[in-house]
């Protein structure tokens, strides 16, 4: 989900990258074009692990990284490569105000529970009321990233979490949108959605991904990266494109070869 504290002007070139880095733990960076007239909040909820604590999100500078999905990209020359072979292309809040953390260009903060927002500056808060529109995200945690007003690229946001999904070793894109303050039914879609799984596992082709021909680590800068990218793997695309559903993305990997 990308939810916005106030109304936007807009936003484009939405990208973002999921990898599992445990059988607990994600990561996910994520960067978009924003045009806003004053200071927002981009809230992302995330499907944390039940009892979760403030210091459970690992927040990324990945300020000296400003190519890091035009890297991705560079894994998917036009046209793109065809898939390979194997075709799988009520709660009591903490007391105290939240931790905020410099990370790049922007401030970040974790959200431990909805009613944990009571902590955040009213300017960072989603309107009374929108999460009972949504009970699915009653048990997330959220990232809260505060963005300057203006028309620009924001660098890529990166935090790694743990993930009850890992369990089931599924990826998790936070993709639905509240733009206005409420919540839609279908919405329209600009994403480039990028993954990595384990060795020997895949994305399916039928899902819509597409595969990598190179390794990581011949077209991206894993050190530069700060280790979210596996050199060693393979790199899956998604492009999402149009008015879609107004819906999060799970991406369930699947085992390959012997």
């Amino acid at each position: 989900m990308c939810c916005f504290s106030r109304p936007i002007n807009s936003v484009t070139q939405t990208k973002i990258f999921a990898r599992l880095l445990t059988r607990q733990d994600q990561s996910i960076a994520y960067q978009m074009r924003l045009d806003t007239p004053e200071d927002v909040a981009m809230i992302l909820p995330l499907p944390i692990v039940e009892g979760s604590k403030e210091d459970s999100v690992k927040f990324i500078d990945l300020s000296g990284y400003e190519d890091f999905f035009k890297d991705l990209k560079k894994g998917f020359p036009e046209p793109p490569p065809p898939a390979r072979s194997n075709s799988f292309g009520s709660l009591i809040p903490t007391a105290g105000a939240l931790k905020v953390q410099t990370v790049g260009s922007f401030e970040a903060s974790f959200v431990p529970t909805i009613a944990d927002f009571s902590r955040l500056d009213k300017r960072f808060k989603l309107p009374v009321g929108t999460w009972e529109k949504i009970p699915a995200y009653k048990d997330h945690g959220f990232a809260v990233f505060k963005l300057k007003k203006g028309s620009k690229k924001i660098h890529p946001m990166a935090f790694s979490f743990p993930s009850r999904l890992a369990r089931k070793a599924q990826l998790f894109f936070p993709t639905v949108h509240i733009h206005d303050g409420k919540v839609h039914k279908k919405e329209d879609f600009d994403h480039h959605l990028y993954a990595q799984t384990w060795l020997k596992a895949g994305l399916r082709s039928k899902d819509g991904w597409i595969e990598s021909e190179k390794l990581a680590s011949q077209f991206t800068d894993v050190d530069k990266s700060k280790k979210l990218i596996w050199g060693g793997g393979h790199v899956y695309l998604r492009k999402i494109h149009g008015r879609t559903e107004n819906i999060d993305i799970i991406a369930q990997p699947v085992a390959i070869g012997g």
